[in-house]
């Protein structure tokens, strides 16, 4: 059956009032997300060490689920106005058809290519060439599928340097395709770090299906030593909060790659990481950059 999918953008102070009421009102779900995510004004508010431990984001979009029937112009009415908004603020609706969403999902990932020899292959796919170095993956809910162009960086970047025996943390590891791959490319140890434990349930169920031994850690846990090379792919916002961390994570002369940075980013990420490394713009894929740098 269809719903409708209501999304409106709320102050911090009216976020959570705001997604109550839509709730109270009979919406099946409410789900709230950085109204700027995507842009330079993007914030981080995830649980990076040192970040804020703000509630919302200063601009939220709010988005409720109701069924097909729904008053919505009564409901968003009384819900705006219980949140202390406007009762006239803007809001779309767009309509949600039901389907089989996990041959949806399946079907938006195919076999991608990053170079000559290294293939990223959904689990329901057989690879397409079986002599390649396939990463074998499902991303269940985790981040890193392989086609986006920060994971492709990353990926490109990591066979390009590493020769074998190298030690690797992955920050932020999402489906923990860079761990694995960094394996697979012949790195000795590879460690990912992650704050969600969907991601690190499905990056160790990835990790059994490709036979590597990568370890994932919740970085609250701590990691444990430095590295050889330290890779992450977030966003431009929590890379620099995690600056400090990510540079003593890193071994004296190690590297560092970070992606997840538009191009209108660059400086700002490279001047939070120059008090400890060389920072350069090493390739860009549409209008997303890897950052590279040695540490001194």
């Amino acid at each position: 059956m269809p719903w409708l999918a209501v999304s409106v953008d709320a102050p911090a102070e009216c976020a959570e009032e705001l997604g109550d009421a839509l709730l109270e009102a009979g919406a099946l779900s409410v789900d709230a997300s950085d109204a700027a995510a995507g842009t330079v004004a993007e914030e981080p508010i995830f649980g990076e060490p040192g970040a804020s431990a703000a509630r919302a984001w200063r601009r939220n979009r709010i988005t409720a689920l109701f069924d097909l029937g729904a008053d919505l112009a009564a409901i968003m009415a009384s819900a705006l106005r219980d949140a202390g908004l406007d009762e006239r603020t803007s809001y779309a609706v767009n309509r949600v058809d039901d389907q089989d969403w996990v041959r949806a999902s399946q079907a938006q990932f195919l076999p991608t290519r990053i170079s000559d020899r290294l293939w990223i292959v959904p689990s329901w796919h057989t690879p397409p060439d079986a002599a390649a170095l396939n990463i074998i993956l499902d991303p269940g809910l985790a981040f890193g599928t392989g086609t986006h162009p920060t994971t492709r960086l990353c990926l490109r970047w990591l066979e390009a340097i590493l020769h074998g025996g190298e030690s690797v943390i992955d920050y932020g590891c999402g489906s923990g395709i860079l761990a694995i791959a960094a394996l697979k490319l012949g790195a000795a140890d590879a460690v990912g770090v992650d704050i969600d434990p969907q991601a690190l349930l499905a990056a160790r169920q990835n990790a059994m299906q490709n036979r590597v031994a990568a370890r994932f850690v919740a970085a609250a846990d701590g990691i444990g030593g430095a590295a050889d090379v330290v890779v992450a792919y977030i966003l431009a916002n929590p890379l620099i909060v995690l600056a400090p961390l990510l540079a003593r994570l890193t071994r004296s002369a190690g590297r560092v790659a970070l992606s997840g940075v538009l191009v209108e980013q660059t400086a700002e990420v490279v001047a939070a990481y120059a008090p400890w490394f060389d920072m350069e713009m090493a390739e860009k894929d549409d209008g997303w950059v890897l950052l590279t740098g040695q540490k001194r």
